[in-house]
């Protein structure tokens, strides 16, 4: 049987880390921003639902590895002293894998608005 009270109690904890990583991260705060601003073309532009469901996993991905890179930066840390070689390496990789989900994340996008968004260019230029 599922207890609401104990799924409420770790949505809270769920929650609160969302909270800590949004407080203390600039790289997140960064990343839900243009996360946002993905939300809102995707509202805004009549887009197909798969291309809605393509961005709305690339925006996911983004964020969750960029919680997973805080994840590693804490417990690194917490293992060895900071300027250990091993902590900066496993810093240092965990940065990369978030630049490549972001670059490829941002690239897939560009490719699935920049139809709409010469569409857009083009009215632009009949009205305008």
């Amino acid at each position: 049987m599922i207890s609401l009270r104990k799924f409420f109690k770790s949505l809270k904890y769920a929650l609160r880390g969302i909270k800590q990583v949004m407080k203390q991260e600039h790289s997140f705060r960064v990343q839900l921003v243009a996360a946002l601003v993905v939300l809102v073309v995707i509202f805004l532009l009549p887009l197909d639902v798969w291309e809605q469901v393509v961005l709305l996993l690339l925006v996911a991905a983004v964020l969750v590895l960029e919680v997973i890179n805080s994840i590693f930066e804490r417990l690194s840390d917490g293992l060895k002293p900071r300027l250990s070689d091993m902590v900066k390496d496993v810093k240092d990789m965990m940065a990369g894998a978030v630049l490549i989900t972001s670059c490829t994340a941002a690239l897939i996008a560009a490719m699935i608005l920049w139809p709409y968004l010469q569409d857009i260019a083009q009215l632009g230029k009949l009205f305008g």
